[in-house]
């Protein structure tokens, strides 16, 4: 099971603003912030559902090739509002909310590049 995970961001504060709208949908909000007198002045963020955060972002060089990240949605909806609020927030499409029957029967997600060219993704596994 893992933990939780993140991804490298070049611009804090733009990344801030397209994460905090664009995980919103999903019940995700910044759950915690790591003094930067820790990272060595790096702004550090921590996203989750209280209580813990489970996907970080740290000011750096992304990572190339760029990360993939997927986050799970209870239902198609959420799926869609993820994706219109990730656009909204200055993503970039990279599919628009649709089933994929290719990954199994009922897999529904969408996919938007964040500020950096990650590919973020939400996705439901139910009917």
């Amino acid at each position: 099971m893992i933990d939780h995970t993140g991804v490298a961001i070049s611009d804090p504060a733009r990344s801030r603003a397209f994460y905090e709208a664009a995980l919103a949908p999903l019940g995700y909000t910044v759950l915690a912030e790591i003094p930067t007198q820790v990272t060595g002045g790096k702004v550090v963020v921590g996203y989750g559902v209280a209580p813990k955060p489970d996907f970080w972002t740290n000011e750096g060089t992304p990572q190339t090739p760029r990360v993939h990240v997927a986050f799970r949605a209870s239902d198609h909806d959420q799926v869609k509002a993820f994706y219109e609020a990730a656009i909204a927030a200055g993503g970039r499409d990279n599919g628009p909310p649709g089933p994929r029957p290719h990954y199994h029967a009922h897999y529904y997600g969408a996919f938007v590049l964040d500020p950096d060219g990650h590919n973020i993704e939400a996705c439901c596994h139910e009917p």
